[in-house]
C-alpha cells in the first residue's frame, strides 16, 4: 500500500510549482513554459489519482505506474526545492550577505553562475516534464475515473482531554466486573511466594492497555504493592532496556542492568505491567525472569499480549490467561455517539439504523468505535455514511480492525495523511515530541499554508485533529524533574509527548512502505546491506555506524530524514557529503566532534538537530548558507563559544534552541532581521560592538522559553526596547546577571523593571540580582495570575521580597542564597501558599521563621516535598499535613531534631536529616510503638541514635522503622561498633549504606552475645555498601538475601564475611560437595569442610582499596559482576568457584594476586574482561580457556597484564 502516499506528494508540488517566491526572484526565466506544462500535467493527474491508488491493490500494472509516479515526483520536489534555494541565496546575495562571508564564493556555490544555473535546472526540469508527460499518457490508457474529494468541515470539536477522559470513564464501567476480577486475583495471591504472571489477551483496538491502566492505578493496588512499575514493551524484548525502564535509570551494560533491576524488586511485593508483548523467545523471558523473582511474596506480573502463544509462554502459577472481552454494545454507542455526534445535537433519527449497522462492524473494539466516530463526525447525509458502512468490514479478527481503522486514513484530508504516514519513521511505542514531530512536517513541507497562518499553529491543528481522529494517543506533559540534568541542559519547560496506537502505526508503515527504515535493535547485516534506498531513517541502537556508513554509501541520493537518537559515533560522518537532498538531520550526541559538518552538501536542510554535542566549540561560518534551514538545536553544548557572525541572512530560522550553552559568550549580530523567529531559548547579551543587543528582541514573536543572561551589559533603555510585556507566547522567562558584575546595583532594579513580562508567564527565575528591593510587577498578583514556578538565586542584596504567599498558581519555589531573607510569610498566614508542592531553600543564611509576626504560624496546605540546605538560624518546620519528603542539609541541628521522632514521620516516605555532634539524647514525640510509613531514611551525623559503649541500651526509636527499606548513615563518630541491636527493628530493610564513620571497628565482643543470635539481623537485605570507614576490621553476620555487596577504602579490613560467619557456618548442614570456605592467603591449607554458599544470590561484588583484604566469600555461585582493585594482600580468588553466571570481571591493581577465580577460568558467560596492573597472575591459563570468544567479547582490556600470550591476545 506504499502507493498511498502519493496523492498528498503531488498535491503538495503542485503548490511549490504555483510558489510566489520563484516569481519573485525570476529563477525559472525562461522556463515558464516548462513549469505550466508541469503544472497542468499534475492537476490532470490529481484528477484521477485516487481512482489509481483504489485500483493499484488488485492491479499490478496499476501499482507500478504508481510507484514510477512517486518517484518522479519526488525528483520534481528536490528540483523546486533547488530553485527555491537559489531564490533565496539572490535574496542574501542582494543584501550583502556574499561580502560578509569572506571565503571563496565560487567554492561554496560553483553553480550559481546565473547562466550555468540556468542550463544545468533547465535540463532537469526538462527532464522532469518528459517524465510526466510519459506517465500521464500511461494514466489515459488505464482509464481512470476522475473523483473529488470532500473538503473537510471546518468546525472545531470539543477539546481531546475532555474527550478522552469521558471514553476512559465509559471504557471503566464497562470493564468494572473485568477489573475487579484481576484486582481480586492479584491481591489474593498475597502469601503466594512464587511469582504470578497474569497475561491479558486479545486482538489489537480491543482496549487492553486501557484495560491494564485501570488495574494498575486501582486505589486497592496502590496500597497493596510496595512498588510499582509501568513497562511497554512491544515488539522489542530487550531485556536491558525492560530493566531500565523498571529501575528509570539509563544503563547500557547488560550485567549492571540486571544488577540494578534485582536491587530493584528485591524483597519488594511488586507490580509490573509489560504492556504490549510480542516475544516467543523462551530463553529471553526466562533471563528476565530470573531477576523478577527475588521479589517479596505475593509479587506480580501483569502483562497484555495479542498472541496466545506468548501467554502461555509467560504464565505462571495462575492456570489460565485472562481473555479480554468485546466491549458491550451500550458502551460501544457511548463512545461512538461521542465522536460521532459532537457537532449535531440531537442525533438525526434517519441514521439511527445505520449507526447499529456501523457497531456491529465494531465487533466490540473501542478503538474502532473511536475510529468510525471521528469519520463520520463531518459527514451529515444518509448517503455519506452509508458509503462508509458499505466500504467497512466486521472487526473479528487484527486483520479486520486493521481495514476500518484504514478506512478512517483514507477518509483524511491529504495534508493529514501525509503528515501521518511520516510518522512510520519512528519506532512502535515511541515517546513521540510533539514540538519535533511539528518541526520535521515543516522540514518537509507538509504543513500547508494560507496567508496569515503560524507553521506551528497549523502544524499544531494538524496534531490536534489526528489526535481528535484516534491516530494519536497517550497525549501527556512530560513533567520537568528539578534535577541536576535538567539544570545541565538547560531546561526549564515541560515537553509535551504521544505514542501511536500498534494498529495506527501499521497503517502508518503500510503507507510508506521503504521509504522508512527504523533501527531500534542489532540488524542483519546482510539484510540491512541488499535493502532498497529508503528516504527516512531514524536509528536509536548503540554501535551501529560502521554498518550504516556503508549502507548509506550505497543508498544515499534518496536520503531526505536521517535521525541518530542514540547511536554511538566517532568522528565525522563521511556519508554526509551524499546527502545532497536532507531535510531533516540530527546527529546523536556522543559524537566527538569539535566542529558541527560542513554545510556545503546540505542546502535543502530544514532541521538540524546537534543536542548535548560536548566537544563541539564552535559552528563553521559557513552553516549561515542553509538559507531553508527552520529548526537549529543546540541545546547543551557547553563548551560552544560563540554563533556564526552572519546568521541574521538565514531568513526561515524559527526555533534556535540554545539552553545549556553555557560557553556561550554573545549572540550572532543584528538578530533582530530574523523575523521569522518563534523559539531562542538563550539570549546571552556580550560586551562586544558586534553582538546583538537585547533590543534586537523587539519585533520577534517569541514563544515558550526565553533565557536573558549577561544582564549587567543591558542599560534600562535596552530592556524597554526588547519590548517583553508584548510577547504574550512567552512562558517561562529567566533572567541572569554576573555574579561578579561591577555594574552600579540601582541599574539592577531599572533593568529588572523594564524586562516586564505578559500576563501569560508561568515560570520565573532571577539569577544574581543585586538590587535593593525588587520591582512592582514581580509582586503584582494579577500580572503573574497563572505563575506555577518562581526561582531566586543570588539576590544577595535584596532587602524587601515580594509576598511568595499570595501567588495563588505557584506549585514550586526556589529560593538560593537570598541574604537578607528572614522569612516567607509576613501577613495573611492563613491564606498563604494555597498551591505550593515543592519548596527548596539553599543557603539562606538570616532566614529564621516561616512568619514574620511573631506567634502567628504558616501552614503549606498542599506542600508534600521539602529541601532545606544550609539554613543556620531555621529551627522549626512550618505545618504540612501532606508532606512526604523531607531533606535537610548543613543547616542547624535543632531543626532535624525537631523532625526526627516528631509527628511528621508518621506521614513521610522520605527523610534525609543532618546533625552535628550530639551525644545527649533529645526528646523525641514519636511513640516507640507506633509503626511509622517511612521507606527512605538517611541520617548524617546523629551519634545519640548509637550507644558509644556496647552494653548500653539502644534507642527505642528504632523500633517503629519496621517498613523501612533504604538506609544511610553517615558521618557518625560514635558509632565503634555494628549496631545489631538497633538493626533486629529494621527487618524490611532491603538496601544499607554507612559512609565515613571512622571509628567503626566491627560487632561488639560482649559477654552474653550468641552468634547463632545474630544470623537474624537483616533479613531482607539485598544492598550493602560500606565506604570509607578505615578501622573497620570485620563485617556483621552477613544475611544470605544479600545480591549487591560494594566496599571501598577501608584499609583495615581483613575479611568480609569475618570470624562471626565462619562460626556460624561450622553448625549449618548442606548436602553438597566439599570445598573450602574461604579464601585464605596466608593461612595453612585447612581440612575439608562442608560446601557452604553462604551468600546463594550474590550477584554482584565491588571491592576497592582494601589494602588489608584477605578473606573473600566461597564459592558465589550467582555472581554476576566482580570487581576488585587495590587489594595488595589478596593472594587467590580460587574459593570464589567456577562462577557460571559471571558477565563482567575487572581486576586491577592487585600486586601479590596469583590466579583469577574459579578452576579453569572457563567463564560460559562472559562478556566484558579486564585485568590491569597485576603482575603476578598467570595469565596463559585463562588465554587457553578463552580463546576461542576472547575476540567476540563487548569489552576486553588486558593491555597491562602480564605474561600475555601475544599470539593469543
Amino acid at each position: 500500500m506504499a502507493e498511498y502516499v502519493v496523492r498528498p506528494l503531488v498535491s503538495m508540488l503542485t503548490n511549490k510549482a504555483s510558489s510566489y517566491l520563484l516569481d519573485q526572484y525570476k529563477v525559472m526565466n525562461g522556463m515558464e513554459e516548462e513549469r505550466e506544462t508541469l503544472k497542468r500535467k499534475l492537476l490532470a493527474i490529481l484528477d484521477v489519482i485516487q481512482d489509481a491508488e483504489e485500483k493499484g491493490a488488485s492491479r499490478p500494472g496499476v501499482s507500478a505506474w504508481l510507484e514510477a509516479l512517486k518517484k518522479a515526483a519526488y525528483e520534481a520536489n528536490d528540483v523546486f526545492d533547488e530553485f527555491k534555494y537559489e531564490a533565496l541565496r539572490r535574496d542574501a546575495k542582494k543584501k550583502g550577505h556574499y561580502k560578509k562571508l569572506g571565503f571563496d564564493i565560487v567554492s561554496l556555490f560553483p553553480a550559481h553562475n546565473p547562466i550555468v544555473f540556468r542550463y544545468r535546472m533547465g535540463k532537469k526540469l526538462c527532464r522532469i516534464v518528459r517524465k510526466i508527460e510519459n506517465l500521464v499518457r500511461e494514466m489515459n490508457d488505464f482509464g481512470f475515473n476522475q473523483t473529488q474529494q470532500v473538503p473537510p468541515s471546518k468546525q472545531w470539536r470539543n477539546t481531546d482531554s475532555i474527550i478522552i477522559d469521558s471514553e476512559k470513564d465509559i471504557v471503566s464501567r464497562s470493564r468494572n466486573e473485568e477489573k475487579k476480577k484481576i484486582v481480586d486475583i492479584l491481591i489474593d495471591q498475597a502469601g503466594n511466594r512464587d511469582l504470578i504472571v497474569l497475561p491479558i489477551v486479545g486482538m489489537g483496538g480491543l482496549g487492553k492497555t486501557t484495560f491494564a491502566q485501570l488495574v494498575y492505578n486501582d486505589p486497592v493496588i496502590k496500597e497493596h504493592f510496595q512498588l510499582q512499575r509501568w513497562c511497554c514493551v512491544s515488539d522489542d524484548f530487550d531485556v536491558v532496556k525492560i530493566a531500565n525502564n523498571i529501575c528509570e535509570i539509563n544503563e547500557i551494560h547488560r550485567e549492571k542492568a540486571l544488577q540494578n533491576l534485582l536491587k530493584e524488586v528485591s524483597g519488594k511485593r511488586y507490580l509490573i505491567v509489560l504492556d504490549d508483548v510480542w516475544n516467543e523467545d523462551v530463553d529471553k523471558w526466562e533471563k528476565l525472569k530470573t531477576c523478577l523473582k527475588h521479589g517479596a511474596k505475593g509479587s506480580a506480573i501483569l502483562t497484555t499480549t495479542r498472541k496466545a502463544q506468548v501467554a502461555q509462554i509467560m504464565k505462571m502459577c495462575i492456570d489460565d490467561s485472562h481473555n479480554l472481552g468485546n466491549l458491550g454494545k451500550v458502551f460501544l454507542m457511548e463512545i461512538f455517539e461521542n465522536r460521532a455526534f459532537c457537532l449535531q445535537k440531537p442525533k438525526a433519527a434517519e441514521l439511527s439504523d445505520v449507526v447499529e449497522k456501523i457497531l456491529d462492524r465494531c465487533g466490540g473494539s473501542p478503538l474502532a468505535a473511536k475510529a468510525f466516530g471521528s469519520m463520520l463526525s463531518n459527514k451529515t447525509s444518509m448517503k455519506e455514511w452509508t458509503a462508509i458502512l458499505a466500504r467497512s468490514t466486521t472487526c473479528n479478527k487484527d486483520s479486520e480492525t486493521f481495514l476500518v481503522l484504514k478506512l478512517s486514513y483514507d477518509d483524511l484530508p491529504l495534508h493529514l495523511k501525509h503528515c501521518f504516514a511520516f510518522c512510520a519513521i519512528f519506532p512502535k511505542d515511541y515517546d513521540i515530541d510533539v514540538e519535533i514531530l511539528i518541526q520535521l512536517w515543516m522540514a518537509h513541507d507538509l504543513i500547508p499554508l494560507k496567508d496569515g497562518d503560524n507553521l506551528e499553529k497549523a502544524g499544531r491543528e494538524i496534531f490536534d485533529e489526528l489526535t481528535w481522529r484516534s491516530f494519536f494517543q497517550e497525549v501527556k506533559l512530560n513533567p520537568l524533574k528539578l534535577n541536576l540534568n535538567a539544570k545541565y541542559w538547560g531546561e526549564i519547560r515541560s515537553r509535551t509527548v504521544c505514542r501511536i496506537h500498534d494498529l495506527m502505526h501499521d497503517i502508518a508503515l503500510s503507507v510508506m512502505g521503504k521509504d522508512c527504515l527504523t533501527i531500534v535493535d542489532r540488524p542483519n547485516e546482510n539484510q540491512l546491506l541488499s535493502a532498497g534506498p529508503t528516504r527516512h531513517l531514524f536509528s536509536s541502537y548503540k554501535y551501529i555506524q560502521t554498518l550504516l556508513d556503508a549502507y548509506l554509501k550505497k543508498h544515499s541520493p534518496a536520503l531526505q530524514t536521517l535521525l541518530y537518537t542514540d547511536s554511538f559515533t566517532r568522528g565525522s560522518t563521511p556519508h554526509l557529503s551524499n546527502h545532497s537532498h536532507l531535510r531533516a538531520l540530527q546527529l546523536f550526541q556522543e559524537c566527538k566532534w569539535k566542529k558541527a559538518p560542513q554545510p556545503r552538501h546540505l542546502q535543502h536542510l530544514r532541521y538540524l538537530d546537534l543536542s548535548k554535542h560536548h566537544y563541539m566549540n564552535e559552528l563553521p561560518k559557513e552553516i549561515s548558507t542553509l538559507y531553508n534551514l527552520q529548526t537549529l538545536n543546540l541545546t547543551g553544548c557547553r563548551n560552544l563559544g560563540r554563533l556564526p557572525k552572519d546568521m541574521k541572512y538565514m531568513t526561515n530560522l524559527r526555533n534556535l534552541y540554545t539552553n545549556g550553552c553555557i560557553s556561550l559568550k554573545c549572540m550572532s549580530p543584528e538578530l533582530g532581521q530574523l523575523t521569522s523567529l518563534q523559539t531562542l531559548t538563550y539570549f546571552v547579551v556580550g560586551s562586544s560592538p558586534d553582538c546583538s543587543t537585547i533590543g534586537e528582541l523587539r519585533d520577534l514573536n517569541l514563544g515558550g522559553e526565553l533565557k536573558l543572561a549577561g544582564l549587567q551589559y543591558v542599560t534600562e533603555q535596552d530592556a524597554r526596547a526588547c519590548s517583553l510585556g508584548n510577547k504574550e507566547k512567552l512562558t517561562h522567562l529567566s533572567l541572569e546577571w554576573s555574579d561578579d558584575g561591577s555594574e552600579e546595583l540601582d541599574q539592577h532594579r531599572n533593568v529588572l523593571d523594564a524586562l516586564k513580562p505578559h500576563v501569560a508567564l508561568e515560570f520565573s527565575q532571577i539569577n544574581s540580582y543585586k538590587g535593593i528591593g525588587f520591582p512592582a510587577w514581580v509582586a503584582d498578583l494579577t500580572l503573574l495570575q497563572h505563575l506555577t514556578k518562581l526561582h531566586l538565586d543570588g539576590c544577595t542584596m535584596c532587602e524587601e521580597f515580594p509576598q511568595f504567599s499570595q501567588f495563588k498558581a505557584l506549585e514550586v519555589l526556589v529560593l538560593k542564597r537570598l541574604n537578607m531573607l528572614q522569612s516567607l510569610c509576613s501577613h495573611n498566614a492563613s491564606a498563604a501558599f494555597p498551591a505550593l508542592k515543592d519548596l527548596i531553600l539553599n543557603h539562606l543564611e538570616n532566614f529564621e521563621r516561616w512568619v514574620a509576626t511573631e506567634g502567628e504560624e504558616l501552614t503549606f496546605p498542599l506542600l508534600e516535598n521539602v529541601k532545606i540546605k544550609d539554613c543556620p538560624k531555621l529551627t522549626t518546620l512550618a505545618e504540612a499535613p501532606k508532606i512526604k519528603v523531607i531533606k535537610v542539609e548543613e543547616g542547624n541541628s535543632q531543626l532535624s531534631l525537631s523532625i526526627f521522632g516528631s509527628r511528621y514521620m508518621s506521614c513521610l516516605s522520605e527523610l534525609s536529616l543532618s546533625v552535628d555532634d550530639t551525644e545527649a539524647t533529645p526528646t523525641l514525640k514519636l511513640d516507640q510503638d507506633c509503626e511509622v510509613s517511612l521507606l527512605e531514611m538517611s541520617l548524617n551525623g546523629f551519634n545519640f541514635l548509637f550507644p558509644s559503649c556496647a552494653s548500653q541500651p539502644a534507642v527505642g526509636v528504632w523500633k517503629c522503622f519496621g517498613q523501612l527499606l533504604e538506609l544511610k548513615i553517615g558521618s557518625c563518630d560514635m558509632l565503634i561498633y555494628w549496631p545489631e541491636e538497633e538493626f533486629r527493628s529494621l527487618v524490611s530493610l532491603r538496601s544499607f549504606c554507612i559512609e565515613n564513620c571512622s571509628n567503626l571497628t566491627g560487632p561488639a565482643n560482649v559477654t552474653g552475645y550468641h552468634t547463632r543470635g545474630r544470623d537474624q539481623l537483616l533479613p531482607n537485605l539485598k544492598d550493602l555498601s560500606i565506604y570509607e570507614c578505615g578501622s573497620l576490621e570485620e563485617l556483621f553476620v552477613l544475611p544470605p538475601s544479600l545480591t549487591s555487596i560494594s566496599i571501598r577504602d577501608c584499609g583495615s579490613l581483613e575479611s568480609i564475611l569475618g570470624q562471626d560467619n565462619r562460626e556460624l557456618e561450622s553448625v549449618q548442614h548442606f548436602d553438597t560437595t566439599v570445598s573450602s570456605e574461604h579464601c585464605s592467603t596466608s593461612m595453612p591449607e585447612q581440612s575439608p569442610s562442608p560446601r557452604i554458599n553462604s551468600l546463594p544470590f550474590l550477584g554482584s561484588l565491588y571491592i576497592n582499596d582494601c589494602n588489608n583484604l584477605r578473606f573473600v566469600p566461597a564459592q558465589l555461585d550467582a555472581l554476576v559482576y566482580l570487581y576488585i582493585k587495590a587489594c595488595n594482600d589478596l593472594e587467590s580468588l580460587d574459593c570464589l568457584g567456577d562462577l557460571p553466571l559471571m558477565e563482567s570481571l575487572h581486576l586491577e591493581g592487585c600486586r601479590h594476586l596469583v590466579s583469577v577465580p574459579g578452576s579453569d577460568g572457563n567463564y560460559p558467560a562472559l562478556r566484558m574482561l579486564t585485568i590491569r596492573y597485576c603482575p603476578a597472575i598467570n595469565m596463559k591459563p585463562l588465554y587457553r580457556c578463552l580463546q576461542q570468544r576472547l575476540g567476540s567479547l563487548e569489552t576486553k582490556d588486558l593491555s597491562d597484564a602480564s605474561s600475555r600470550d601475544p599470539e593469543e591476545v
